[in-house]
């Protein structure tokens, strides 16, 4: 599947503008292997582990083949959570970008009443959780009758939860000419039965599992940021850490060349590579890494195969990679030769838990990292220039500018001259214009306080914002730093939005859930 491009798939060219949009060069062992066959007419039994790109696989050739009359949903997908049915809702959006497809997720915790006014409306593929549909189902509001894919998605783990007599209920209301698509990282007694009751006799297994792979030699690190933050963070992690080479991972060619711009803008030393260079460009710009001309180098993954330098310290996941397999492919690039490397990778909150399936799929440990604040910066410079100067005091070269210098003395201390020389050192070598000593540094007028619902209570940006929203007509803009916490969050809200929240969204039911608590957070919660 190396060499073969999406466009060899089959695909409409809707969807191939979408993929295209998204930046992705070539499919990855799930969907090359899935797409064809599904695209063929087949069943499909697909084995992969979580992380290895099965939206796309089967999205993009649902979106290239369903029918469209306005009136009948077309396909249904079933996913064991709610975060999971939002995360291939997006998934799908972002595929049918261009192919003028109806999307609607429904799930437990929201507003039914909504979900069925879609449906009324209009909607082409459905995404949802069991105990959701079933209700939908049983209420007459969802016909699976005109369907033309059945989706389960992480079929193992719906039955894990308990879902296999609601499965076999929708199941059972769906039409029978429809194509059963069924994902599983496993394939226990029970998956088994489902294909064989439900499935198509001529349908196909096509499985890609792979053995974990680790790799000890690598410190792996994570750094949780802000979209807009990524490229400061990126910054403020290479004038701390001052890389001797660095392989710097970019999902797709777009992203590329945007972040080569923005460092070359910044005077860093960085050159980039993906499919769209020819061979020349890319195998001078290796020969230039290799040599120690360049200390940056900013891939694809795609462009990175066939890389093997020896004297890279450092892998950068500037974006998460498409796959788990991608995650070690890109941090097998440092610690080799016997050497210790480094692995970080920055995150946003709605990624953290696609960064646990690669910490899971890998049996490796990604500890979380502070984002370098500037006094970090400064201590890190300080001790790299004493260094500096230290060498070059214990040489001979630097004697020929002791009479400059002692002419500098009849006017100044030569402590200021050297705090001045010093000043211009550390000027040249920090790149970015830090204008605050933490990133998102909030001013007084804004206010931290506790919640007890966190990531058990399906917490996440955007849900919670909704929430205040909706509660205390609380906007956006009148939220900082959010920090999500397995059992309780943190959230700076705006000095005067604070009475609001509380008055309005204290002992309200969080999707349905725990009722939400709220105080000022103390100093020892912080």
């Amino acid at each position: 599947m190396e060499n073969k491009k999406f466009s060899d798939l089959g695909l409409s060219n809707e969807v191939l503008r979408a993929i295209n949009d998204m930046g992705f060069e070539e499919p990855s062992a799930i969907q090359g292997e899935v797409i064809p066959v599904l695209l063929e007419g087949h069943d499909v039994i697909g084995q992969a582990q979580t992380g290895t790109g099965k939206t796309l696989a089967f999205g993009a050739p649902v979106l290239s083949s369903i029918s469209k009359d306005g009136r009948h949903v077309k396909c249904l997908v079933l996913a064991p959570t709610r975060e999971l049915a939002i995360q291939v809702n997006d998934e799908l959006v972002r595929i049918a970008k261009h192919a003028r497809k109806n999307i609607l997720p429904v799930y437990g915790g929201q507003p039914i009443d909504r979900q069925i006014k879609a449906i009324r409306r209009g909607v082409d593929i459905v995404v949802g959780t069991p105990g959701r549909i079933l209700d939908l189902l049983r209420r007459g509001v969802l016909d699976l009758t005109d369907i033309e894919f059945l989706v389960l998605d992480e079929a193992d783990e719906m039955l894990n939860m308990g879902f296999i007599d609601d499965i076999e209920e929708i199941i059972k209301s769906a039409n029978d000419d429809r194509n059963t698509l069924l994902f599983s990282a496993t394939m226990p007694r029970e998956i088994k039965n489902l294909a064989r009751n439900y499935m198509k006799d001529d349908s196909k297994h096509i499985s890609v599992v792979k053995n974990a792979i680790t790799c000890s030699a690598v410190s792996q690190f994570y750094f949780e940021v802000k979209h807009k933050d990524r490229f400061e963070t990126l910054c403020r992690v290479l004038d701390v850490d001052e890389p001797t080479a660095a392989i710097i991972f970019c999902k797709t060619k777009k992203g590329v060349d945007e972040l080569v711009e923005s460092m070359q803008t910044r005077g860093y030393s960085v050159e980039g590579m993906h499919g769209d260079m020819t061979q020349n460009h890319r195998i001078n710009t290796l020969r230039k890494f290799k040599e120690g001309n360049l200390e940056f180098l900013v891939a694809t993954d795609v462009a990175a195969r066939g890389i093997d330098v020896e004297n890279v310290s450092h892998v950068i996941n500037y974006d998460l990679p498409q796959d788990n397999e991608s995650y070690v492919h890109r941090i097998g690039r440092t610690g080799r030769a016997n050497r210790e490397g480094i692995a970080y990778t920055l995150v946003t909150p709605r990624e953290y838990m696609a960064l646990k399936q690669i910490e899971r799929a890998t049996k490796g440990k990604i500890k979380r990292k502070e984002i370098p604040t500037v006094d970090d910066i400064f201590v890190a410079k300080y001790k790299n220039i004493c260094t500096r100067i230290t060498d070059t005091l214990s040489s001979e070269d630097y004697k020929r500018f002791v009479p400059l210098v002692s002419e500098l003395d009849n006017e100044y201390s030569l402590v200021d001259v050297a705090a001045a020389l010093t000043h211009m050192i550390y000027s040249k070598e920090v790149s970015f214009d830090y204008t605050e000593n933490k990133i998102g540094a909030k001013s007084a007028k804004f206010v931290r306080l506790f919640l007890n619902v966190g990531r058990m209570d399906s917490v996440n940006p955007k849900s919670l914002l909704q929430f205040l929203g909706d509660q205390g007509n609380i906007r956006k803009e009148e939220i900082g730093d959010i920090d999500i916490m397995e059992k309780f969050t943190f959230i700076d809200a705006a000095e005067d939005a604070v009475q609001d929240i509380i008055d309005n969204c204290t002992n309200k039911r969080f999707n349905g859930g725990r009722r939400v608590r709220i105080e000022v957070a103390n100093s020892k919660r912080r």
